[in-house]
């Protein structure tokens, strides 16, 4: 090999090393933000608190991240696409035709209710609500995931109408994530995640069936 070759290797190699640890760094830095912002509520941590936690200067934090905001958008994107996927896997069935009653078990029984990322995403809504640029971009975040929840269920209607109630299938992916918010914010409350999924399979089936008669709340633990 040419030594034109090998200096030109020896940088391709280190710049693979660079990006590894730039990764390895923001996932760390991802991390530590969820467990302190989870235990100290969003609106109480410094980026000082996050950088501490994970080990890392100020100066790590501002080569990945801008802002905290942009941290926190980076942890939503990561959620979002969970749900996202695990929504549209369970909706996909084993092909075109949906079976709704099954999907929807397999829904409740996979999607994300981590009351940690709850009390973090709470938070976040509050801080947004009082900044316009903020709740912009977490509007689009979650519209994001509602444009996942339409395309898969658009894929599937030709074979399984939805209830005439719901419209489009753009009104039933608001109906879907407005059922989830509203079950996940009960659980915020009771910490019952087991009731929470019996809940969430009620709603679903009610929003997307036809009959599936009235959802009735789980009685409550005594």
């Amino acid at each position: 090999m040419a030594r034109s070759e090998m200096v030109t290797e020896r940088a391709r190699r280190a710049a693979g090393r660079g990006t590894r640890r730039r990764v390895h760094t923001r996932a760390n830095l991802l991390d530590a933000a969820f467990a302190v912002f989870a235990a100290k509520g969003f609106g109480r941590v410094s980026i000082e608190e996050v950088c501490e936690a994970a080990g890392y200067s100020r100066g790590a934090f501002y080569s990945n991240f801008d802002s905290l905001d942009e941290l926190f958008f980076a942890l939503y994107r990561q959620r979002a696409d969970l749900i996202a996927e695990q929504v549209a896997d369970s909706l996909a069935g084993d092909g075109p035709d949906l079976d709704v009653p099954a999907s929807v078990d397999r829904v409740a029984e996979v999607l994300l209710l981590d009351r940690d990322w709850l009390l973090v995403k709470t938070d976040f809504l509050v801080h947004a609500a009082r900044d316009p640029v903020v709740a912009q971009t977490l509007l689009e975040h979650r519209a994001r995931l509602r444009r996942a929840i339409a395309d898969r269920l658009a894929r599937a209607r030709g074979h399984t109408a939805l209830p005439a109630v719901l419209g489009d299938t753009d009104s039933a992916a608001h109906a879907v994530v407005a059922a989830y918010d509203g079950v996940t914010t009960q659980l915020l409350l009771d910490k019952d995640v087991e009731g929470a999924r019996v809940w969430l399979k009620q709603l679903l089936t009610a929003l997307l069936t036809h009959g599936g008669g009235t959802p009735q709340r789980p009685l409550e633990k005594t």
